[in-house]
């Protein structure tokens, strides 16, 4: 759910942001609410390229208002989405009203799925600002079937104060759980932000070892 665009933040987890307050806006940003033909093309491609070919269960952490959720369940897949924010899980809801697909308020470092298993963990721009990013990982990775695959959408955001986590340290992160790491850069790929960008924006797809 949290991301950092044009200089003002809005992390996920952060105590001082009200995410409820919030989530009547979230989606005015083109990569938030893929509201642009195009901008939901884009991000539609890569996560088919991201996301396992045959359709499975696919756990999407802050989830948000559920953009990626809906394109992932126009995919085939089954989703479980995670967020802190009712307000968002309550859009998320409505946009997928129907579909195969549930959302639970809580904790991305610690989902509520009582042991469940999944075939993809998605996290898009949260990471980043956890407090114990391996750790996060760790569990994460425990939470995958046999064959299956972590995708996380991360970036370094800003120009005068950056924030985020460059790509050399999460594959750091992840080399003690991953045995296969992808990492694709999203920065020259101005479809997925509906604008140029300048700043480092990439996705890591990780294959347990």
């Amino acid at each position: 759910m949290g991301s950092y665009s044009d200089g003002a933040s809005t992390l996920s987890g952060t105590p001082d942001i009200d995410w409820d307050a919030r989530a009547a806006v979230f989606d005015d940003e083109p990569d938030h609410g893929l509201r642009d033909p195009e901008v939901r093309r884009a991000w539609a491609a890569r996560l088919r390229s991201w996301l396992p070919e045959r359709p499975g269960d696919l756990l999407d952490l802050g989830c948000g208002t559920g953009s990626l959720s809906l394109l992932a369940s126009e995919q085939g897949h089954r989703v479980t989405g995670v967020d802190l924010s009712p307000a968002m899980l309550r859009q998320a809801r409505a946009e997928l009203a129907g579909r195969d697909a549930v959302f639970l308020t809580g904790d991305a470092a610690a989902p509520p799925v009582d042991g469940q298993r999944f075939d993809a963990v998605l996290v898009r721009h949260v990471l980043w600002v956890l407090p114990d990013p391996a750790r996060a990982l760790r569990h994460w990775r425990e939470l995958l079937r046999p064959g299956g695959r972590l995708v996380l959408v991360e970036g370094v955001w800003g120009t005068v104060a950056p924030v985020g986590i460059p790509a050399g340290r999460l594959t750091a992160l992840l080399a003690p759980v991953a045995g296969g790491v992808r990492v694709e850069r999203l920065s020259d790929d101005p479809a997925l932000w509906g604008r140029e960008v300048a700043d480092e924006r990439y996705a890591v797809v990780a294959t347990p070892g």
